[in-house]
């Protein structure tokens, strides 16, 4: 088993903005030359966070409409009054969404799922430019 760590860069517009990162994930892998094993998808930062969904207008629209029903843009958080940055919520959306995520992957592909895709979920309350992580461990072709 080997390890490859590459990333990318994504720019997002903030605000539960959604970003399919499917495709730069699945280069990753094929410029890798590993053929089996797992890809871990990892955005750095605490206002970002990394999941699959079926990236489709609805759920791009639901996703972000369940996010400010269970955590509001709208109220006071107590961050907000340390660093007077308006992104409370940002910080605790990505704690419950999670930074990370698991893919495996055989014949140099990723076993996703028909409708699924890796997303990069930006919360913050501004434009960013999100770094990337994704950290392959597997074989390539030939290891025994």
């Amino acid at each position: 088993m080997e390890i490859l760590t590459e990333s990318f860069v994504v720019n997002s517009k903030g605000n539960t903005d959604i970003v399919d990162i499917t495709n730069e994930v699945q280069a990753k892998i094929n410029s890798s030359g590993f053929v089996e094993g797992n890809v871990l998808v990892f955005v750095g930062g605490s206002t970002a966070g990394i999941t699959t969904i079926e990236y489709e207008p609805g759920l791009r629209k639901d996703y972000p409409d369940f996010f400010e029903k269970i955590i509001p843009s709208n109220i006071n958080y107590y961050h907000d009054q340390t660093w007077h940055d308006g992104n409370g919520h940002s910080h605790i959306r990505a704690s419950l969404q999670g930074a990370s995520f698991t893919i495996p992957f055989t014949n140099g592909n990723l076993l996703l799922g028909t409708w699924q895709q890796i997303i990069l979920v930006d919360f913050d309350n501004r434009s960013r430019k999100r770094n990337i992580i994704v950290q392959i461990t597997g074989k390539k072709k030939n290891e025994d």
